[in-house]
């Protein structure tokens, strides 16, 4: 049988998997909620991940948001979105905030990258030097917020050369159904495979088939 993708060749990414997105008592937690609950995003996230962890060839990568109290206050240009998270203090570096969420946490064996601090994990952290050490060639990217940090990874990613793989139900962000029709849209565009979790552990699993 077989893949979608090259044997050895594949890597995983998931994006601000911390407390401040996935507990409840985290500061984003109840503007991702409605859709985590609709696509059952916690839920497929565990699936994904154990999933892949199944298979010893596929690295998967850990990124994580975080900011200083000096981030807080002395960044010259302050965008949108960072002025919501600085206004609110969201993703406290070195706290409780941006320790990664119990269930769905890095475990030995798995690569956590350097925090970053912009949209673009490509291009704020050791990301693609990691990627590039393990050979990894084709990257799915899961987690949040589709339309910030995924989305600006996924398209990087893309520019780049790699084969870019996003998900339909390992994902979320604020919004609601309209917001994630156009982010499925986004994704769409810039991504070579846009598929539920169930299809991609599929996949990869016919490399044992």
């Amino acid at each position: 049988m077989t893949s979608d993708y090259e044997n050895g060749r594949v890597g995983l990414l998931l994006i601000d998997l911390v407390n401040e997105n996935f507990s409840k008592d985290g500061k984003a937690y109840s503007i991702y909620a409605p859709e985590y609950e609709r696509l059952g995003t916690i839920g497929n996230l565990k699936k994904l991940i154990a999933g892949v962890r199944r298979h010893e060839d596929i690295p998967v990568f850990y990124s994580t948001t975080a900011f200083t109290d000096e981030d807080y206050s002395t960044w010259r240009h302050v965008s949108g979105i960072h002025r919501q998270m600085f206004d609110n203090r969201m993703f406290n570096a070195d706290s409780w905030h941006t320790d990664f969420h119990e269930e769905l946490a890095p475990q030995p064996g798995d690569v956590v990258l350097a925090p970053h601090k912009g949209l673009d994990v490509l291009q704020h952290t050791d990301l693609e030097f990691q990627l590039r050490q393990r050979g990894v060639e084709y990257l799915a990217i899961a987690g949040v917020s589709g339309i910030m940090a995924v989305e600006s990874t996924a398209r990087t990613a893309m520019e780049r050369g790699y084969h870019v793989t996003s998900f339909t139900d390992a994902i979320a962000a604020p919004g609601g159904l309209v917001t994630y029709q156009a982010m499925m849209r986004g994704l769409t565009m810039i991504s070579h495979r846009v598929t539920g979790v169930d299809d991609f552990l599929g996949s990869i699993d016919k490399f044992s088939a």
